[in-house]
């Protein structure tokens, strides 16, 4: 199974008041062989919500050492075809559904590799119906 994993379905493991019920059948439900595709950008956006959690007490400092190393064994492969073009294709997903570039991202990877999209914002899922991107039941 490979998939474009957005940030929100990841932090719904790290953040225990974020739970979802969908973020761990996903989990659970992880094949061998299964890659979690996700942009570059998804390093920094998860970076900055555990700093955020951890500084407003929501996320103690032994979850955030489980949690990289959840992160560290998950099949993630990071997708790093960026350039100038990539800015064009972003702008034009973003401005045709009311996206932030940095979810305009995801939305991009998943209709370039032809893949599904697993995320929690409502927002991006409503875009990526749009698009005719898959969002996996799990």
């Amino acid at each position: 199974m490979d998939l474009v994993l957005d940030c929100s379905m990841a932090l719904a493991w790290a953040i225990p008041d974020e739970g979802s019920e969908a973020a761990d059948r996903l989990l659970s439900g992880l094949e061998r062989g299964s890659r979690l595709w996700i942009p570059a950008l998804w390093w920094y956006e998860l970076s900055n919500a555990l700093t955020v959690a951890q500084r407003r007490g929501r996320l103690s400092d032994s979850d955030l050492l489980r949690l990289i190393e959840l992160y560290r064994t998950l099949p993630l492969f990071t997708d790093t075809l960026l350039g100038a073009e990539a800015v064009f294709r972003f702008r034009v997903l973003a401005q045709r559904y009311k996206l932030s570039a940095y979810d305009a991202a995801y939305l991009e990877l998943a209709q370039r590799r032809g893949l599904g999209l697993m995320t929690l914002d409502g927002g991006l899922a409503k875009a990526a119906r749009g698009a005719g991107i898959p969002l996996p039941r799990t």
